[in-house]
């Protein structure tokens, strides 16, 4: 395996790959975080912290014991990089794919970055996340067909909404959060971790 060694000062927004060559970097650096905007510009993603860690496979975990009931969808981690149809490769901390779209990609497509934007996604805003860069992503997402993002942000006790075709809402935390439209009979209770948003 190649390994990737980056110096400090490189201006990333002017690092274009094609398609091929961003699944190579990504495939040859698996320790290496990395995503692409709608521009083509890598971004270098910081690992997070042990909370931060440990929320994101809560929030995950509550995604997968709903689905796994119902059985609409996937349930995907932080680790899975999605192609966007608006040019960007994204990693949700949280991502759900409707059934019938899943099935509808080759396996290749499958095993590679799959090439569509997810129905639903979670972001967790962690202390290293600039709180306008996430909202850029969640803005990258809606523009991709995404049809429902929930912006959780522990830091000002607040979640952001976005929802197809509609203003972005936000609430207070903490707060119950459902939308029968995308995940029917799904409720992420914000108020059972309570203790760990104070």
């Amino acid at each position: 395996m190649t390994s990737l060694t980056l110096p400090l000062k490189i201006d990333l927004k002017h690092v274009h790959l094609s398609d091929d060559q961003f699944y190579q970097l990504c495939i040859d650096n698996p320790d290496l975080v990395v995503e692409r905007d709608a521009q083509g510009a890598l971004i270098l993603m910081s690992p997070v912290g042990g909370e931060s860690g440990s929320w994101e496979l809560q929030l995950g975990g509550e995604l997968y014991l709903w689905n796994k009931r119902t059985k609409l969808g996937k349930v995907f981690s932080s680790s899975t990089l999605f192609k966007l149809p608006g040019g960007g490769d994204r990693s949700p901390d949280v991502a759900w794919v409707e059934m019938s779209r899943w099935q509808s990609l080759t396996p290749e497509q499958r095993q590679k970055f799959p090439p569509l934007a997810p129905d639903f996604v979670i972001e967790l805003r962690s202390r290293t996340d600039s709180l306008s860069a996430l909202q850029e992503k969640m803005q990258e997402y809606m523009n991709s067909g995404v049809r429902l993002g929930w912006l959780i942000n522990l830091h000002d006790q607040q979640v952001e909404i976005y929802r197809e075709g509609k203003e972005r809402e936000v609430q207070s935390l903490p707060t119950e959060l459902s939308d029968e439209s995308v995940l029917p009979g799904f409720v992420l209770e914000l108020a059972r971790f309570d203790e760990e948003l104070k």
